[in-house]
């Protein structure tokens, strides 16, 4: 067992997912559909291209590693035909070029800086290419220490190579996950016996009956508890 962190602060280091957890990506993925298919002169409903795009993604990711930039694509590609839009060869990588600029959650960088000035090292641990998330550390306002890419270790959450890494470079400091995806970050932290935080931002449901070791619905609510453990 780790020893408490410094200042009175549970934790040293809080590790993140990005997108779903810091970046409006169903935001992201639902402009940049709009905008394409309404290129075409096809009309998508939102909620139609999530749920096929949830569906098509973890099974690409789970099929081999691929880099995401062909992750993204292919998986536009598979929506696109589920919905009956037919891209023209090459169509697919409006995705892959959307992602840097899919924004933050509104409550993201105020809470980022209140966790750093509270003390905490942050780092990302994401399911993307380095490149991707260069783009996207450009929205946020806080750095962070280090971060880990699917890129980087060959492989996606929920596999642990991602979490194997960050343990390697944080050693024995006190440290907490905090993510979106039960399925990608929650479930795997219980398996490895990482400390994790859930932000359930849309209310969902447990997928298991372990549940995570901290919940909140919001970024700030997780920041503001936080705050409030290192100023008691």
């Amino acid at each position: 067992m780790s020893a408490p962190g410094a200042g009175g602060r549970r934790f040293d280091v809080l590790t993140f997912d990005c997108y779903g957890t810091l970046v409006d990506w169903e935001r992201g993925i639902a402009e940049a559909f709009a905008a394409a298919a309404r290129a075409d002169g096809v009309a998508l409903e939102r909620e139609a291209v999530l749920a096929a795009y949830h569906e098509a993604e973890p099974a690409l990711q789970a099929d081999r590693y691929r880099p995401y930039r062909e992750i993204l694509a292919l998986t536009a590609r598979a929506v696109a035909g589920r919905l009956g839009w037919r891209l023209a060869p090459g169509r697919e990588r409006f995705l892959p070029e959307s992602l840097p600029s899919w924004p933050p959650f509104p409550d993201t960088n105020d809470a980022l800086r209140r966790m750093a000035d509270a003390g905490h090292r942050l780092a990302i641990l994401s399911n993307v290419d380095d490149d991707l998330l260069a783009g996207t550390l450009r929205h946020l306002k806080v750095g962070v220490d280090f971060v880990i890419t699917a890129q980087q270790v060959g492989a996606y959450k929920p596999a642990p190579a991602h979490f194997e890494a960050a343990r390697a470079l944080i050693g024995t400091a006190p440290w907490l996950h905090v993510a979106q995806s039960y399925f990608h970050d929650v479930q795997p932290c219980r398996r490895l016996g990482i400390p994790v935080a859930w932000i359930n931002r849309k209310a969902e449901r447990p997928l298991d009956d372990r549940g995570p070791d901290h919940e909140f619905r919001t970024l700030a609510e997780a920041a503001a508890w936080l705050a409030g453990e290192a100023s008691s």
